[in-house]
């Protein structure tokens, strides 16, 4: 199995498929951040897919990186899913080590921030949208896989 980056989509095409609005730019653009729910705090290149928000500091090198971070996937996985993982007859490479016990502790820490705000807002009656259900159940499988790693 073999990582091909001239497989992956173009930034533009593959951040307006994920539901971005993209402003006008030729190299940097600003749209929402689906990380924080910022209005328009993130800039994507269109050229290399680099992203980074300027709100929550979420950022990433390409769509990949941005693929995997938004879906909370490991790279061999988000690569198969944009079609840039190919089939050589060679075994795919172990498994990455898992966080280190400090870099669990912050996405633990971040992902059970985002849960209690959405719970208070729930008591407080506030209806989620999609996008605060989507996230949520983002978050939840972040703190699975944690758990998972370290139990």
């Amino acid at each position: 199995m073999a990582f091909e980056r001239d497989r992956l989509p173009d930034a533009q095409s593959y951040f307006e498929a994920q539901g971005l609005k993209l402003g006008r730019g030729k190299k940097w653009v600003s749209t929402a951040c689906t990380f924080h729910q910022g209005s328009d705090s993130m800039r994507i290149n269109l050229h290399s897919g680099a992203w980074v928000c300027m709100a929550c500091n979420a950022k990433g090198g390409d769509v990949l990186g941005y693929h995997m971070a938004a879906y909370g996937m490991e790279f061999i996985a988000a690569a198969k899913d944009l079609g840039a993982w190919v089939d050589d007859g060679r075994p795919a490479p172990p498994s990455p080590t898992p966080f280190t016990p400090r870099q669990a502790l912050d996405a633990l820490m971040t992902e059970v921030n985002l849960i209690a705000i959405a719970a208070g807002n729930i008591a407080n009656g506030v209806a989620l949208s999609e996008t605060d259900r989507a996230r949520l159940m983002l978050a939840a499988g972040r703190v699975l896989r944690i758990a998972e790693a370290y139990a």
